[in-house]
């Protein structure tokens, strides 16, 4: 595990990104991460192909100006 740190608090352990269906409710795919790794750089893994609509924390701030989604025709938010 890695540390990673918040304002003045150091955080050790993991994270896990959750990518979930809006109408249904249901996960469809998860992916575990060090806490130091940027939530950002795993939405590819987290899309399915087929979504209209994106929306994520903070965390994910950006995604839509990264070269490997300039293609795709979703909403981000």
């Amino acid at each position: 595990m890695h540390q990673t740190k918040k304002g003045n608090q150091y955080f050790f352990g993991m994270k896990a990104h959750i990518g979930v269906d809006a109408e249904s409710g249901l996960v469809h795919s998860l992916v575990g991460t060090a806490a130091n790794v940027a939530d950002v750089t795993q939405v590819d893994q987290l899309l399915h192909g087929e979504e209209t609509y994106v929306s994520g924390d903070a965390g994910y701030t950006g995604v839509d100006k990264r070269a490997e989604h300039q293609d795709r025709q979703m909403i981000w938010s």
